[in-house]
């Protein structure tokens, strides 16, 4: 968060990725992120296959507040996390600097046991925000990496399928729904899209009432071309598109 099933759960044991897949070797996004119809942020996804004998991937995420909203409110986070080969996710860590609060956490998913360990640090007081243990199925898929498993679901408009997912505080199955074709225009292009709508807020995964919504290219590639995110009116909604891709 690696099967072609449809409109079935999946399996949470770990699966071989299939041929054909939308897995590249290596892969880096570029995107804007728009939040009340100005240009808020950057963020950026670096996508590597591990050399062997460690065989895996890694997934880098940066995000970085731009122009008057950094100066209003600076974000920078970095996230990172390391998958098996079936996508399944093994560890991952995320440092945040969000206005005046700074946070390090880390995750270490064990497949063997099937638990799931969680720290949470202040990085200004150097103390223990949260630590805690859950309970998790042998592959589960975090939110970052869990892009990437998504981009292999082959479901079409109309199907739905479900996916272990799991933050480190918190593992659920979460509905993945695909919706009707769109042509959606981007910095990078306009591409014929499948959206797909994710159902983590409203005390799935996160409690805050919320929608997730991820516009994959119609094509071999499966490119994430947009990512929306709509919260409760004093939010709003957030809005990454694509800008380039290497």
């Amino acid at each position: 968060m690696l099967s072609k099933l449809v409109l079935v759960p999946l399996v949470c044991a770990p699966l071989a990725i299939p041929q054909g897949n939308a897995v590249p070797s290596k892969e880096t996004l570029y995107y804007n992120l728009e939040w009340r119809l100005i240009t808020a942020g950057k963020a950026k996804v670096e996508w590597t296959a591990l050399p062997q004998p460690r065989a895996g991937w890694q997934v880098n995420f940066h995000l970085e507040s731009v122009g008057m909203v950094s100066k209003l409110f600076k974000v920078e986070d970095d996230y990172s996390a390391l998958l098996n080969q079936s996508l399944c996710a093994e560890s991952a860590q995320m440092t945040t600097h969000e206005g005046s609060r700074q946070r390090e956490t880390k995750i270490a998913y064990d497949a063997e046991s099937k638990k799931a360990s969680y720290q949470e640090r202040d990085r200004i007081r150097n103390t223990t925000v949260l630590s805690k243990e859950i309970d998790i199925p042998a592959c589960v898929h975090d939110v970052i990496g869990g892009l990437y498993f998504l981009r292999n679901l082959n479901l079409e408009p109309g199907q739905s399928t479900m996916a272990p997912v799991s933050d480190g505080k918190k593992s659920v199955m979460a509905k993945v729904e695909a919706l009707p074709r769109e042509d959606v225009k981007t910095p990078a292009g306009t591409f014929k899209t499948v959206p797909y709508e994710l159902y983590l807020f409203n005390h799935v995964l996160w409690d805050r009432s919320g929608h997730l919504t991820i516009w994959l290219s119609d094509d071999r590639r499966r490119l994430p071309v947009q990512i929306r995110v709509r919260l409760q009116f004093t939010i709003g909604t957030i809005l990454l598109q694509l800008t380039k891709y290497e």
